[in-house]
Protein backbone atom coordinates (compact mmCIF):
# COMPACT_ATOMS: atom_id res chain seq x y z
CA UNK A 1 0.00 0.00 0.00
CA UNK A 2 1.32 3.38 -1.04
CA UNK A 3 -0.04 6.68 0.91
CA UNK A 4 0.62 10.28 -0.33
CA UNK A 5 1.43 13.25 2.06
CA UNK A 6 2.45 16.81 0.90
CA UNK A 7 5.45 18.25 2.94
CA UNK A 8 2.92 20.54 4.62
CA UNK A 9 0.58 17.15 5.62
CA UNK A 10 3.72 15.68 6.59
CA UNK A 11 4.96 18.45 9.15
CA UNK A 12 1.24 18.57 10.76
CA UNK A 13 0.53 14.72 10.64
CA UNK A 14 3.73 12.98 11.00
CA UNK A 15 2.56 10.33 13.84
CA UNK A 16 -0.27 9.28 11.18
CA UNK A 17 2.40 8.86 8.36
CA UNK A 18 5.08 7.33 10.69
CA UNK A 19 2.13 4.44 11.49
CA UNK A 20 1.49 4.30 7.40
CA UNK A 21 4.74 3.57 6.41
CA UNK A 22 4.29 0.07 8.14
CA UNK A 23 1.60 -0.99 6.01
CA UNK A 24 3.94 0.07 3.34
CA UNK A 25 5.74 3.06 1.00
CA UNK A 26 4.65 6.96 2.26
CA UNK A 27 5.58 9.49 -0.24
CA UNK A 28 6.16 12.70 0.72
CA UNK A 29 5.42 15.37 -1.84
CA UNK A 30 7.02 18.75 -3.14
CA UNK A 31 4.87 21.05 -5.18
CA UNK A 32 3.20 18.02 -6.07
CA UNK A 33 5.95 15.81 -6.98
CA UNK A 34 7.45 13.11 -4.63
CA UNK A 35 10.28 14.15 -3.25
CA UNK A 36 10.98 11.93 -0.27
CA UNK A 37 10.07 8.14 0.87
CA UNK A 38 9.11 6.86 4.29
CA UNK A 39 9.32 3.66 4.85
CA UNK A 40 10.07 1.24 7.97
CA UNK A 41 13.60 -0.18 9.25
CA UNK A 42 12.51 -3.51 8.20
CA UNK A 43 11.21 -2.26 4.87
CA UNK A 44 14.82 -0.95 4.43
CA UNK A 45 16.13 -4.23 5.70
CA UNK A 46 14.55 -6.24 2.92
CA UNK A 47 14.94 -4.02 0.08
CA UNK A 48 19.00 -3.33 0.90
CA UNK A 49 19.78 -6.96 2.47
CA UNK A 50 21.47 -5.53 5.07
CA UNK A 51 24.24 -4.96 2.42
CA UNK A 52 27.73 -4.06 4.24
CA UNK A 53 29.64 -0.95 2.87
CA UNK A 54 31.89 -1.64 0.56
CA UNK A 55 34.61 0.55 3.15
CA UNK A 56 33.47 -2.33 5.55
CA UNK A 57 34.42 -4.98 3.15
CA UNK A 58 37.81 -2.99 2.52
CA UNK A 59 38.69 -3.14 6.09
CA UNK A 60 38.55 -6.56 6.36
CA UNK A 61 39.58 -6.41 10.58
CA UNK A 62 39.94 -10.29 10.43
CA UNK A 63 43.22 -9.16 9.23
CA UNK A 64 44.66 -6.34 11.57
CA UNK A 65 46.91 -8.48 13.37
CA UNK A 66 48.57 -10.08 10.26
CA UNK A 67 52.38 -9.02 9.38
CA UNK A 68 52.98 -8.33 5.65
CA UNK A 69 56.29 -7.83 4.75
CA UNK A 70 57.55 -6.53 1.81
CA UNK A 71 61.17 -6.70 0.55
CA UNK A 72 62.61 -3.49 -0.89
CA UNK A 73 63.09 -2.82 -4.51
CA UNK A 74 66.49 -2.71 -5.77
CA UNK A 75 65.10 -1.11 -9.03
CA UNK A 76 66.29 2.50 -9.14
CA UNK A 77 63.61 5.26 -8.74
CA UNK A 78 62.33 6.46 -11.75
CA UNK A 79 60.32 9.53 -12.89
CA UNK A 80 56.68 9.36 -13.35
CA UNK A 81 55.76 9.87 -16.61
CA UNK A 82 52.50 12.34 -16.24
CA UNK A 83 51.89 12.29 -19.95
Amino acid sequence: MITTFSSREFNQRTSEAKRAANDGLVFITDRGRPAHVLMSIEEYQRITGNHKKIADLLAMPEMADMDLDIPRSREPARPADLS
